[in-house]
């Protein structure tokens, strides 16, 4: 059985995900021993991946404003849905570009024998609180699954969850009206959770990753001391803090920090 990772990479004005994903191309072969893909509209020939997967990327008008981004910039995030069709791998693991593999704890979802994994809850790594906010959506606060990390297999279902996350976001307008959304910005955390309610036929019986997605907020700073050492700096009570994190994987919302220790590292 062959299996790898597969991550989604379309810059725009601010933010180069591409650079972003080659880096954590690295973190991965380094952690996790697999193959990496990216696919991406960019003509990048960078040798830390393994297969480059060219598309034109879906065209959008959704403006975000990142906490750490001096702007609002494109929100290129509409592809994800193709993942199943597009992998070359039986088993594939989805990360997010500003997902940082610090350690080797993917390997315990690779061993899985589930067809379909992804995180269930979300917590921030520095008040060590869930992110109750983030983790239900809409109106009805419906559970949120996120599709920073996805494992799966070829498996009828998966296909019917990929087939469901692309009817969501083709239907878009009618979804976000009836889990009363807003006028929130198409997610494809949105998009998961959606498409794994009708496949589950709304039991929410799902099955997730066994811990929950490790978080920095975009209101903290960080910074790499060394390789896969992180420091963290934050404000509490009116005084600055900082913490250290090593060997540990998270997300990293801020995506300018990010970027900046990219750049600095290539």
């Amino acid at each position: 059985m062959t299996q790898g990772a597969l991550i989604f990479a379309f810059a725009n004005e601010q933010i180069d995900y591409v650079a972003m994903a080659a880096w954590s191309a690295d973190n991965i072969h380094r952690h996790l021993d697999i193959p990496v893909c990216v696919v991406t509209d960019s003509e990048t020939q960078d040798s830390r991946f393994d297969h480059i997967i060219r598309v034109a990327r879906t065209p959008t008008d959704q403006q975000r404003q990142f906490a750490d981004v001096d702007g609002r910039v494109t929100w290129y995030n509409q592809d994800r849905v193709n993942a199943y069709s597009i992998s070359p791998w039986d088993q594939t693991l989805v990360l997010d570009a500003d997902y940082v593999v610090a350690s080797d704890q993917l390997t315990t979802v690779l061993a899985s024998p589930q067809a379909f994994l992804c995180h269930g809850g979300a917590w921030d790594m520095v008040t060590g609180d869930l992110l109750h906010d983030l983790n239900s959506f809409g109106r009805y606060r419906q559970p949120m699954w996120w599709a920073t990390v996805m494992m799966f297999r070829r498996d009828p279902v998966t296909c019917h969850i990929f087939d469901c996350m692309r009817m969501v976001r083709d239907h878009w307008q009618h979804y976000r009206d009836l889990y009363g959304l807003g006028r929130s910005h198409y997610r494809n955390d949105f998009a998961l959770s959606i498409a794994l309610g009708i496949v589950t036929g709304h039991t929410m019986a799902v099955d997730t990753i066994d811990w929950d997605l490790m978080t920095l907020m975009p209101g903290h700073t960080l910074s790499r001391l060394q390789q896969d050492l992180y420091e963290i700096t934050f404000q509490k009570a009116a005084r600055r803090h900082s913490m250290t994190v090593g060997g540990a994987d998270f997300h990293a919302m801020g995506k300018g920090q990010l970027g900046a220790i990219v750049a600095n590292d290539s």
